[in-house]
């Protein structure tokens, strides 16, 4: 159930609503309006943000998809093995986009159980119907029931289901949210899991400073108009006449937090009107508005992510480096 709290934690969360103009508006009035000015990381990915992600996630600095997909590739039959064998399969997958590394582990589900059901959840029908294309083209014995939902704000109830259910959360995407929100995206989707089910996490790890710094802000600059896209879509959307060569890019590394972040750093005195709404905004020279975080894990921290929402760690597959984990959990008795 989501409860006030739930609400209030997730005023400022990484997903984004199903009426974003709206969302944009309110968004922009509590992050600019204060300091530190913030915004949250949904607004990054409109059309043109989420295809200059696309393009990250191929650029030799950016590591993480890479070396999940290599894991899954290499692992994901002895994941799906740990899951049983003998019982229909239901894999749920929260914010599964379009679905590209998804296709491995159906695969091994489907070598190894007789019956096998996909639910990809996503916010974006657009999204869900590439995926379920997708995925329907290349293993079309899988069943495809797509559900388009904020499963952050409206934690998805599933049906009840006579096998077991592996939900999938990968991409690292848990690292965007805050600790706190991570802990109650966890607990909303456990409650609607039962023992014998569980839970295949992506998450990226702790590793030297610059390897991290480079994943962030890499020679090309695609990080770099990532980021600023998210000015030029207030331009867009909102009638903003923000000047974004009076802004640059910055990526840090806050080993206190864990936490890559991305920052837009103004670079002399300027303000800025945003028209719809309705506000305008004064920065300093060398202020920031901090756009995106990406926490990194410990085998510690993830271990105690996992069991503060209710979960149990059975098994953690990386690469050689050990820069990325993808962990199985259950559901305990």
């Amino acid at each position: 159930m989501t409860t006030l709290l739930d609400v209030e934690i997730f005023a400022g969360a990484s997903l984004a609503p199903l009426n974003a103009h709206t969302a944009l508006v309110d968004e922009v009035r509590r992050g600019l309006l204060k300091t530190p000015r913030t915004l949250v990381p949904w607004m990054l990915y409109d059309a043109e943000g989420s295809r200059l992600f696309e393009c990250i996630t191929t650029l030799p600095e950016y590591y993480p998809t890479r070396t999940e997909r290599d894991i899954l590739a290499k692992y994901a039959h002895a994941m799906v093995a740990a899951t049983g064998f003998d019982r229909p399969f239901r894999l749920v997958e929260l914010g599964a986009g379009t679905a590209t590394k998804t296709s491995i582990v159906l695969e091994a589900a489907a070598r190894l159980r007789s019956e096998v059901a996909y639910i990809p959840i996503d916010v974006s029908s657009d999204a869900l119907e590439l995926a379920c294309e997708s995925i329907g083209g290349l293993l079309p014995e899988v069943q495809l029931r797509p559900m388009v939902a904020n499963y952050v704000t409206d934690p998805p109830r599933l049906e009840r289901f006579p096998g077991t259910t592996l939900a999938m959360y990968i991409g690292s995407s848990i690292g965007n949210f805050s600790p706190q929100e991570a802990r109650t995206i966890l607990r909303n989707l456990r409650s609607e899991l039962r023992p014998g089910d569980g839970l295949l996490l992506g998450t990226d790890l702790v590793k030297d400073e610059a390897t991290l710094v480079r994943a962030y802000d890499d020679k090309a600059g695609v990080t770099a108009a990532f980021n600023m896209n998210l000015l030029h879509r207030l331009n867009r959307e909102l009638g903003a006449d923000f000047d974004t060569d009076c802004f640059c890019h910055r990526a840090r590394w806050n080993r206190l937090e864990s936490r890559m972040e991305m920052h837009l750093e103004s670079t002399c005195d300027q303000e800025v009107c945003i028209e719809a709404a309705d506000v305008r905004v004064r920065f300093s020279a060398g202020e920031t508005i901090h756009t995106e975080n990406s926490y990194k894990f410990t085998r510690r921290t993830l271990r105690a992510l996992l069991e503060d929402a209710g979960f149990s760690l059975e098994q953690t597959w990386t690469d050689p480096r050990e820069w990325y984990a993808l962990t199985l959990a259950g559901i305990p008795d």
